[in-house]
């Protein structure tokens, strides 16, 4: 017969306090991201916000006292950022649209250090919406920090060894909790471990620290082919 549990031992001050820290971390992570990217959008969205107010000042003469609240000009920055991006997504999906990027590029092409910013920034948002070449996935495994541990790492190209053909992946492994910095390894493709896995469940399994990903994962060996299942 199991002994009872006691109040004391289920509601002692240590369980209750790492059970409110546990609650509060991913609120405060959360709140911490989502400030960064209001405040970011916001700053961005102001001088649209002056330029507006300046246009509706002539036949709305108060539009000026409503908008020195902060908050709402934060507010109205953030939503004039975001429609700004849509716009610019759905006018980049139509042919004029496109041409006018196309232009724009050509004159960021001229400004010697901000070409290679720029040219460098679209490569990779390109290559990680692409498969790799050949039959590596983009999703992969690679021994890091040292052998003996693997961590999740993302495919971004093939090279070849110029003295013996030997492929070679360039693979980025971001880092948790901001996938946005990390660090670029040069792996020989055999020694890569092949994932099934898609960008959102690699993002999401670095994001959260590995709390959210798939049950199962390829540690030691890659995924079956469809020819290895049948």
């Amino acid at each position: 017969m199991s002994e009872p549990i006691h109040w004391t031992d289920r509601f002692s001050p240590k369980k209750i306090f790492l059970t409110g820290l546990l609650t509060i971390v991913p609120l405060w992570v959360t709140w911490l991201v989502i400030a960064f990217l209001f405040k970011m959008l916001s700053e961005i969205g102001k001088p649209l916000v002056a330029w507006l107010t300046q246009l509706l000042e002539p036949r709305f003469p108060n539009v000026e006292l409503y908008l020195s609240n902060q908050i709402l000009w934060s507010i109205i920055s953030v939503l004039l950022v975001v429609g700004f991006i849509y716009g610019l997504g759905l006018m980049t999906m139509i042919v004029a649209g496109r041409k006018l990027v196309e232009w724009f590029e050509a004159i960021l092409d001229r400004v010697p250090l901000v070409k290679h910013v720029y040219r460098a920034v679209k490569k990779l948002t390109t290559v990680l919406q692409e498969k790799p070449a050949g039959d590596v996935q983009r999703v992969v495994l690679i021994e890091f920090p040292h052998a003996g541990m693997k961590t999740v790492g993302l495919v971004t190209r093939v090279l070849d060894d110029a003295h013996t053909g030997r492929q070679l992946a360039a693979v980025y492994v971001p880092t948790t909790p901001n996938p946005t910095s990390g660090y670029l390894e040069i792996v020989p493709v055999e020694r890569l471990t092949q994932t099934d896995w898609t960008m959102d469940e690699a993002m999401n399994f670095i994001v959260s620290g590995g709390a959210v990903a798939p049950d199962k994962i390829f540690y030691d060996g890659p995924p079956p082919t469809p020819e290895e299942m049948t």
